[in-house]
This record gives structure tokens, sequence and C-alpha cells, in this order.
């Protein structure tokens, strides 16, 4: 609709001359208008989550069956999403783990026991969470001749691995619903897997998925992807190989093709197939690299000394090639071996 005043058009559009501008605050009143309706229909997580909201995501999740799609490390420091982004992650995660062990690994199953709620997160403790909690009566203790005992000691074989994720915000709490929750926790827990192998296969990469839907082992994997390819082996054997330590995981038996994986630490190196025809195929190159190594710089080798640093020579002095250095640095020669005391015959046992 429009409107003409003294050669003035206005509306919606909002056309005007130039020297009317007390028509602005009409158009700039309309753009604030429409500008309004358009936000309300943006779809966006926002309020505040009600006492009754709190109540259903609590009775939805708690005692809830998922599978886990990241690594887990024990200890008293959980993990933590945000904007679909998990922390700890990458180095800092290994070194956690490699401290002190996964509480669960990727496709694992794993119970969620406890959900709260604070600030700008909520928190779902799985297994117990990290902090084992005793009930009221297992605190109660009785004395006698014997000493003092528990009434109700806990159950010790009770699964001591538990840990937690953090669902962080930018702000407080939004409206959200159960629904929208396992969209926001799908980068650590698996809602919709039927079993652990389809959970695992989501966590690893392209190429490890098709080799293990295929049941077979890629130089480079890890023994729980071997696992989840061939199944536990029926057969191991510790060797040496020099200095170096390895174990044969062992596949099969004749007259069937017999698969030899061998693994040094954690990764597969080496993969032989003794096959029924009679012919040996054997795999050394790495297929997988799952933890790539960091290229080190030309001239940046750990044992080469930095210019500039300290010397125990004097100024103007020469090294002295003849004797012994310490390591790569031949400015600080090592300590000359004690030598035995004189007159006093042979050193003492």
């Amino acid at each position: 609709m429009e409107r003409r005043y003294n050669n003035v058009s206005f509306g919606l559009g909002c056309l005007m001359k130039p020297r009317y501008f007390p028509a602005l605050g009409v158009c700039l009143l309309f753009s604030v208008v429409l500008a309004g309706a358009d936000d309300q229909k943006a779809p966006s997580l926002s309020g505040h989550l009600s006492k009754q909201d709190r109540m259903d995501i609590i009775r939805t999740f708690t005692q809830d069956l998922v599978y886990i799609r990241a690594a887990f490390p024990m200890g008293k420091t959980g993990l933590s999403v945000k904007d679909g982004a998990v922390s700890p992650s990458g180095a800092q995660l290994q070194q956690m783990m490699a401290m002190w062990g996964p509480a669960v690994k990727p496709g694992d199953q794993a119970m969620i026991t406890r959900v709260t709620f604070k600030n700008d997160r909520i928190r779902f403790e799985i297994n117990g969470g990290p902090i084992k909690k005793q009930k009221w009566y297992q605190r109660i203790e009785v004395g006698g001749m014997g000493g003092m005992g528990p009434v109700a000691p806990s159950d010790p074989g009770a699964n001591p691995r538990g840990s937690f994720v953090d669902l962080v915000f930018d702000h407080d709490i939004p409206d959200v619903n159960p629904v929208q929750l396992q969209g926001l926790l799908n980068p650590v827990f698996d809602f919709h897997s039927k079993s652990a192998l389809e959970a695992y296969l989501e966590t690893v990469p392209p190429k490890v998925k098709e080799a293990i839907q295929s049941h077979r082992v890629l130089v480079g994997m890890n023994r729980g992807m071997v696992i989840y390819s061939k199944g536990r082996a029926p057969k191991k054997d510790r060797e040496k190989d020099g200095d170096a330590e390895y174990e044969e995981w062992i596949y099969g038996d004749p007259p069937e093709d017999v698969d030899f994986v061998r693994f040094v630490g954690d990764e597969v190196v080496r993969v032989e197939t003794m096959k029924v025809t009679g012919q040996r195929v054997v795999r050394t190159e790495k297929e997988v690299n799952l933890q790539p190594q960091p290229s080190v710089a030309k001239g940046d080798e750990p044992d080469a000394r930095p210019a500039g640093a300290p010397s125990l020579r004097r100024p103007g002095e020469a090294p002295d090639t003849s004797a012994p250095v310490n390591g790569s640095n031949p400015n600080v020669p090592v300590s000359p071996p004690a030598s035995p005391p004189t007159g006093s015959g042979s050193p003492p046992d």
C-alpha cells in the first residue's frame, strides 16, 4: 500500500524526495517492525530451562544405555562439548590416556547414571561418575573385639571406571528438549546404534571402516581395530627381534589361510598370510596412519648444539679433539673415569 502527501510517496518501499526528511522516521518504524517479525521466526536455542524441563531431561537420560564415540580418560577430569567441539582432544587427551588409562573407549557401552545442571552447563555422568559415591548406610561402622567394620561393605566388583561430560553453552542453559540434547551430545554419545560395532565404525576413518567390514587387517591398525575386524586371537606368541619385542596374533588353522599379525606396542607393523596354495604374502608398509608424527626440520635435530650455547673453554681456546666429548657438544668434555687408589692393591669387590 502506498500513500502520497505533498508529492511525497511513502509506504513499505518508502520512496521520497530528499528534502522531505521528516518522513524518514516513518520508514525506520516500518523497518524495525519487519525486522522484529523476521527475528521471531528464526529458530534458535533461547530462553531459560524450566523446572519441568529439567525433570523431563533427568527422567529421559538417567539409566539410559549409550555407546561411546570418544575416549574418556580416567580421573576427575572428564570431557566437555561446546559448539560441537570436544575438549580435551589431540595430544592433550593422548597424554591423559597414557597417564591414567581409559575409563571408556569408542564402541564401549556405558550407562548415564546422573544428570546435573549448573549455570551454563549440563553434566552427564557415566558408570557412576569419576568419584565412587557411597550410600548413607555404607558409612556406618560397628566395633567389637575384632575392631571396627562397616555394616554394609561396598561391592568390590562394582565398575570403578566412571567419568562425565559437560555440555557447555554460551551463557545460561537455554530451553532445550531431550531430542535436541541428543543431537548436541552426538560427538560423544551414540543413542541410536544397535550394536557396539555400529557405534565403533562411526569413529574410524573410511579406509579402516571398509577393512573392518571385510574382516581384513591393515598395517597401522591398533589392537582394538584388529579385534573388531578379526575377533580375539585364538593364539598369541611373544618373541624378540634383536632388542625389539613384539607380539604376534595368529588367526586360522591349516588347511585354511593363516594370518600372522605382528604388533609392536599397540600398532600393527607386519601382516603375513600363508595361503592354502602355499603362497606367502607379507605386508610391512604402513597402510593407514592413525597418529601422524611431526616432521623434524632440517638442522633442528635434537642432538644439534644451538648457536650461542655456553662453553667451558676460555676465550680463544680451541676445543680438545682428543678428549671424549658429551654427545654432540664438543665444548663439554666428559669427566674421565676415576682411577683406582695407588698403593692399596686391587680395588675392593
